[in-house]
């Protein structure tokens, strides 16, 4: 049944999932083959998703209406076939165009699933889209006028009010991601091997929620132009900072600290997805390199966001292409050798 409905993919489908998925390709083509048309069809009714919500040019109740009923299509199997095609001919890159005039594809392709299957994958992206709708409406402003595009003012960014907001946030578009991943792993691989399931589940949540933070933490500047600030305001205001000057060079001693705070929330997060790749049946290879890989590329960018004050976090820091492909191969060559593989994070430096 899996291989077939992997057969079924469309050639643009595959194509789409090596144009939208960039180092996450890496990933999808190492997963095991029982579970990969699943997380690779999740990923790209995701990116669906996100492209839906990221249409900036559209008014917010068009996007928060298509989302809408985005998620209705997916939750209820027997809902009314959705049309993009106007949404589509927003779209300046052309994989995210192809996204959303394909979404029919994508859907019916969630059908060549097992019943049990499909139930994983309308679930998680439910959480998704709640979260991205959250997202949308907790940074709404009033529609721009003709004025207001003429002379636009500075954009005063709104930032989320508590941690509680923050954690429940990077749950619902990654944490999730770990469940989604953790309960197909279970059902196809490994279904009788005994573990402890609820720190299983556990630390696979946390191993989403890393890679979520170090995104926000690395994009801090970016958001901050489109008018979002994921750092809550109850920690902004204890450090005696807001949104508007937090990356200014003469508040870096106030900024820096509770950045690290966060970096190292973020680094704990993926040691506990350290913890979690551990937990595998050793013998499934593929995919404690599929896990591996994210952690490692993370704790890298971690490294260099340590690094990073306050002028250089307003550039774009991103591991090099040269980094990820030491990682793969490093990743490789320790993959047989138990002792060589759990060497290949280091331990936790006290600071």
């Amino acid at each position: 049944m899996v291989y077939a409905a992997f057969l079924t993919m469309t050639a643009s489908q595959n194509e789409l999932l090596r144009a939208t998925s960039r180092s996450f390709y890496l990933t999808l083509r190492v997963l095991p083959a029982a579970i990969r048309p699943q997380i690779g069809l999740a990923y790209l009714l995701a990116r669906t998703a996100d492209t839906i919500a990221d249409t900036e040019i559209v008014p917010l109740n068009q996007r928060l209406e298509a989302l809408q009923k985005f998620r209705e299509c997916i939750v209820d199997k027997n809902s009314r076939p959705v049309n993009f095609s106007d949404l589509a001919g927003q779209q300046g890159a052309p994989e995210e165009k192809l996204l959303l005039e394909k979404v029919g594809d994508s859907l019916q392709s969630l059908q060549k699933f097992s019943e049990a299957d499909q139930k994983i994958i309308r679930n998680v992206l439910a959480t998704i889209t709640s979260g991205q709708e959250m997202d949308l409406k907790r940074f709404a402003r009033p529609e721009s006028t003709m004025v207001d595009q003429l002379m636009p003012e500075p954009t005063q960014a709104i930032a989320l009010e508590t941690a509680r907001e923050l954690d429940d946030y990077t749950y619902r578009v990654a944490g999730c991601v770990g469940e989604f991943w953790s309960k197909l792993c279970r059902a196809h691989l490994f279904p009788t091997v005994r573990l402890d399931e609820s720190q299983f589940m556990t630390d696979a949540v946390r191993f989403g929620k890393g890679l979520q933070l170090i995104n926000i933490l690395r994009d801090i500047p970016a958001d901050l132009k489109k008018g979002r600030c994921y750092l809550p305001t109850e920690k902004l205001e204890h450090a005696k900072l807001s949104p508007q000057t937090m990356l200014s060079p003469i508040n870096e001693k106030n900024f820096l600290p509770l950045y690290h705070e966060y970096l190292d929330k973020a680094e704990e997060h993926l040691r506990a997805g350290w913890d979690y790749t551990n937990t595998l049946p050793f013998s499934q290879f593929r995919l404690r390199l599929a896990c591996a890989w994210p952690i490692l590329i993370g704790m890298k960018t971690i490294e260099k966001l340590r690094r990073a004050n306050t002028i250089d976090l307003k550039q774009s820091i991103r591991i090099s292409r040269s980094e990820v492909r030491s990682i793969i191969v490093r990743s490789l060559l320790a993959c047989p050798v138990r002792l060589l593989w759990l060497n290949l994070l280091p331990q936790k430096q006290l600071r």
